[in-house]
């Protein structure tokens, strides 16, 4: 009955019918009555006198806006259009530039790109500021309205100005696509490693895991010995797909708690038995990029030692958001509750650290400083060389094998995924050992 009290009474203040202080003398909640008064007051001012015709519906969804997103970065309204897009994304399927973003500072924030999207091959990365859209500043812009410059047509351009770290700010010029996310990719490594990365937790991506697995188990048989879960760079998604990919993996458990204001709320998500991989050693990759629903799989993992996180300290977003669906005029996204990993642990605002600390390092084999025996002067000669100082065995010249090999491998070598298989391969032979 307050609801509908309320709602009636806001309903009456557009129409110009009921003055708000006459019902304020009837009830002890003046002081909100008042505050809507006021309100009214601006809104029918603003309508009349506004240099430029401003439609009511445009007013009433500002004012919703500015109410929800002076909450927190993470709660807003989403119009009837946006409500549908977000449907859409967490389906798999969306338009756009292809990375999740916050508001941080007035500026939008890069939470993470989306792999193999124009934003991804554009070179955005995690924690990237964005402070111009085409030369218009972004500062005095919601989130919203923000995305929404950063929308439109396929094959359009957009020019971004980013900010990162202590660089002079840069053009970026991305063209939008449509961004169709397959949350699951896997492969396998050096012939005994199940390499498995989600890139976001859509409808999919249980069902991609379960199907990743037990092809890599089909395919190695008794020669996996381990699997790494790569979720570096993962904005999140749906909390129920994270408690199933925590799941997977778990015997028992909790697997993550939600706290709201009101105790009788809370609620606790544990794990069911069966584990898919059946005990297998894991390693956790995670970065500054991964948020949310990664973040409650590494804390599940984590705090049941079921896996070695390596990395660097995560996103830190320990919030949960409710959408409220308003028929017929989109939706709110509310921010309801705070999650906790199993170990009582709120990594909101402060992230999750890995067990073992490893940035992404670019490798390269430095040139060799020392003299070798063949640069010292009057060095003995190898009887096993030719006339011309070159080996006399036939095969295949090693520099321009290597070379070859170096001029086909596109992909830039991975130093934490590299770091991940030398932890299971050490597992593997310790456990081999003490079998033996």
């Amino acid at each position: 009955m307050k609801h509908l009290r309320v709602a009636a009474i806001i309903g009456l203040l557009f129409a110009g019918v009921l003055p708000i202080a006459a019902i304020a003398q009837s009830d002890g909640r003046s002081e909100t009555y008042r505050q809507l008064d006021l309100f009214g007051e601006v809104f029918e001012r603003v309508r009349a006198e506004y240099v430029e015709e401003v439609s009511d519906q445009e007013l009433i969804e500002a004012a919703i806006t500015g109410m929800l997103t002076s909450l927190d970065p993470h709660s807003s309204y989403l119009s009837p259009e946006h409500f549908e897009d977000m449907q859409v994304q967490t389906r798999g399927s969306f338009g756009g530039l292809g990375i999740e973003v916050t508001m941080e500072n007035g500026l939008v924030k890069v939470v993470s790109p989306i792999d193999d999207t124009p934003a991804y091959r554009a070179g955005l990365e995690a924690g990237d500021l964005i402070s111009h859209l085409d030369g218009e500043q972004v500062l005095g812009l919601t989130l919203n309205e923000a995305v929404e410059r950063m929308r439109g047509e396929v094959g359009t351009d957009i020019v971004l100005t980013v900010l990162r770290g202590d660089e002079d700010p840069f053009d970026v010029v991305i063209t939008r696509d449509v961004i169709r996310i397959r949350s699951v990719r896997h492969r396998v490594e050096e012939e005994s490693v199940a390499y498995v990365r989600i890139t976001s937790f859509t409808e999919q991506t249980e069902a991609g895991l379960v199907d990743a697995i037990e092809e890599m188990q089909a395919e190695l048989g008794d020669n996996l010995i381990g699997v790494v879960l790569d979720l570096r760079n993962n904005p999140g998604g749906l909390l129920e797909q994270a408690i199933a990919v925590s799941d997977a993996f778990l015997e028992q458990g909790e697997i993550v708690s939600t706290r709201s204001r009101h105790e009788e709320n809370a609620q606790r998500y544990d794990a069911t038995p069966g584990d898919i991989i059946h005990g297998l050693p894991m390693v956790v990759l995670i970065n500054r990029g991964s948020a949310s629903a990664s973040e409650i799989v590494a804390g599940a993992l984590q705090d049941h030692r079921r896996a070695v996180l390596l990395g660097t300290e995560s996103f830190g977003k320990g919030s949960v958001q409710t959408i409220v669906p308003l028929p017929g005029r989109g939706a709110m996204r509310l921010t309801t509750s705070r999650y906790y990993t199993p170990a009582g642990n709120s990594i909101q605002a402060l992230g999750i650290t890995p067990d073992i600390h490893v940035e992404q390092a670019l490798v390269e084999e430095l040139s060799p400083q020392r003299r070798r025996e063949a640069d010292l002067r009057g060095a003995l000669e190898n009887e096993q060389l030719g006339e011309e100082g070159e080996p006399m065995a036939s095969g295949t010249d090693g520099e321009s094998a290597l070379e070859e090999a170096a001029a086909d491998d596109e992909e830039p070598f991975d130093y934490q995924l590299s770091r991940a298989i030398d932890i299971l391969r050490g597992v593997s032979l310790f456990s081999q050992r003490v079998t033996n």
